[in-house]
């Protein structure tokens, strides 16, 4: 899994097994590559890249991602059947028909000689739905007792049960704005967010964010990079300093969470990913909702979304849907992925 906030390579080896009520899983192993300055740029820039740099860029991850692999199940002593993998997303345009994640699928098989299940949104997004988010329905399947799932990675996205029907949307962007705000700072991240706990919010600034058009959609919504360009990046051309913007982005988060939490009635929220680690987002959602917050063991905070996309990658071998029409808007739901077969 590699995700919008580019913190690296989220590996995560897993088991799975068909229960009476859903599905039991088991994490064998796990790790967290750190992207190279050179990497990170690259996947950074790939959005702006001409054709055949998007092309050999596509090539070359996907053999880095073969070869990270190879080395973690090496270093582990440990065998696995197949691969899932996210890619790393650079176009989100739904609305045109298209998603890319780069990453070769081919080039993963090859290297690994493992069946390899890559390419997961497109089948949605052909469909009419958004191909976001996909974790819902290892939510539903994996960590049902819970109400809902919040996942506070570069984008914030949550999925929950509504009249029996699993619901998931992009709440707003999260990870992607703080840390690059924080990069400003020269720092990789604002740690346990004290940056932002130390600075004021500009409540002019706030009203505007709270204002964005995307806030007032209704049923299947996502995000991508071109929205954090398009929509947040020209509210940075202001007087305001670096603290001052991560106070107030990072009340914008919280309040954006806090709305939908409240609206829903939902009691208890699972909460995983890399702004888990940001306590003053965490205390501040806390303040403005009565649902009880869940932070789980590092493992599932860290490594939920590589647990749940190993977990689609085996519905999709075992031809069953791991695409919900209900979270993602699509005509039907799908059995998505595309897959590369070794002997």
């Amino acid at each position: 899994m590699s995700g919008t906030s580019l913190d690296g390579l989220d590996i995560a080896l897993c088991r799975f097994k068909k229960a009476n009520k859903g599905y039991k899983f088991k994490v064998l192993a796990t790790q967290t590559i750190p992207y190279s300055a050179t990497l990170k740029s690259k996947l950074k820039k790939a959005y702006s890249s001409k054709a055949v740099e998007l092309m050999k860029l596509n090539h070359d991850f996907g053999t880095y991602l073969g070869q990270s692999t190879n080395k973690f199940l090496k270093q582990n002593k440990l065998k696995a059947h197949a691969i899932s993998s996210h890619g790393h997303t650079i176009f989100h345009q739904p609305k045109l028909g298209f998603t890319t994640q780069i990453g070769s699928g081919a080039s993963i098989a090859a290297i690994t000689k493992l069946t390899t299940v890559c390419d997961l949104r497109s089948l949605d997004v052909a469909l009419k739905g958004q191909g976001a988010p996909l974790v819902p329905i290892g939510d539903k399947l994996l960590f049902s007792k819970y109400d809902s799932c919040l996942n506070l990675g570069g984008i914030a996205n949550i999925s929950f049960d509504k009249q029996g029907e699993r619901m998931a949307f992009d709440v707003c962007i999260c990870n992607m704005i703080l840390n690059f705000l924080a990069e400003k700072k020269g720092l990789a991240f604002d740690t346990d967010g004290k940056l932002a706990a130390s600075g004021k919010i500009n409540k002019d600034l706030l009203k505007k964010l709270n204002s964005l058009a995307y806030y007032k959609l209704k049923g299947s919504r996502s995000l991508g990079y071109e929205d954090f360009e398009k929509q947040l990046l020209p509210f940075l051309k202001t007087k305001t300093s670096n603290i001052d913007l991560l106070a107030t982005f990072t009340e914008h988060i919280a309040q954006q969470i806090a709305q939908v939490l409240n609206a829903n009635n939902l009691k208890t929220v699972l909460v995983t990913g890399g702004g888990t680690f940001n306590h003053h987002l965490i205390k501040l959602i806390k303040q403005k909702t009565n649902c009880r917050v869940v932070i789980p063991t590092k493992t599932i905070v860290n490594f939920k979304e590589a647990i749940i996309f190993a977990f689609l990658g085996y519905l999709r071998l075992h031809h069953k849907a791991n695409t919900l029409k209900t979270v993602t808007g699509a005509n039907t739901n799908s059995i998505g992925g595309a897959i590369y077969l070794m002997d």
